[in-house]
């Protein structure tokens, strides 16, 4: 005689059906409470500067980076203490052209000394900051000029007399009126992979013209360029575009 089935309570389709309902609902719920949950307040800062000071180190080095003014060379276009933005875009992506204000590093010692040799705290600060693009660099081994003769081109110049590019005499309206165009005189041809730079206050400036003049080398190589200023942005009072010295050389040529 065969044993009887154990006896078993019957379960209906729509209990079935709501049990695993209910199942489905306390894992969303468990979900959500897990992406409820945040992370401590101290590693979501700590998140989010090690990300903005990514950010800040690329486009420093591939974007824009500020500097500041010296010294009075670029007078009257740019003041002692003057705070610039340079993109890095030109050259580059973008070509630069006769009458740009560019930041070249020092190409034969054109500048004595080094703020960074014996620092004080402030330049201290000042060079941690630079590295991530947040200050200007306080080395000083760069330089601010502007852009007059480019590879072929030929600068002239006679004492006290008008600066020519390839035959065409220059109307500057950014020097210092109170000077000439040059500070002595000089025939010169930009040989390839050269610039010609010179200072916006002519007889106080450090350039081209003065180190050539001086048997010393006034060419700038092109890979020393590290790119264009393109605004003064402190103090807020000179904020101001630096784009009008490419109007004087509308009419220059582009061969000699």
């Amino acid at each position: 005689m065969n044993a009887p089935e154990a006896s078993r309570p019957a379960v209906s389709d729509s209990a079935d059906s709501a049990a695993g309902e209910d199942r489905r609902g306390t894992g969303r719920e468990g979900e959500r409470s897990h992406r409820r949950q945040r992370m401590p307040l101290w590693l979501d800062t700590l998140i989010t500067m090690a990300v903005a000071l990514v950010i800040a180190v690329l486009v420093k080095t591939f974007l824009i980076q500020p500097f500041y003014i010296p010294s009075a060379s670029m007078n009257p276009t740019l003041l002692e203490d003057d705070k610039i933005l340079v993109s890095k875009l030109s050259p580059g992506v973008f070509d630069l052209e006769r009458g740009d204000v560019i930041v070249f590093e020092d190409p034969d010692d054109w500048i004595p000394g080094d703020a960074t040799e014996n620092p004080t705290p402030r330049v201290r600060v000042m060079m941690l900051l630079s590295m991530v693009g947040l200050a200007p660099d306080p080395s000083q081994d760069h330089l601010v000029k502007r852009l007059v003769g480019l590879p072929g081109d030929r600068v002239v110049c006679e004492d006290d007399g008008v600066l020519e590019v390839n035959g065409t005499p220059l109307e500057e309206p950014y020097i210092n009126p109170e000077t000439s165009a040059c500070q002595a005189a000089f025939n010169v041809t930009v040989p390839d992979g050269k610039v010609w730079v010179m200072g916006d206050n002519r007889h106080a400036s450090a350039d081209s013209a003065f180190h050539e003049t001086r048997g010393e080398g006034g060419f700038v190589d092109e890979s020393d360029i590290t790119g264009r200023a393109e605004v003064i942005f402190w103090p807020v009072s000179s904020w101001e575009r630096l784009d009008e010295g490419r109007e004087s050389f509308a009419d220059v040529p582009e061969q000699p």
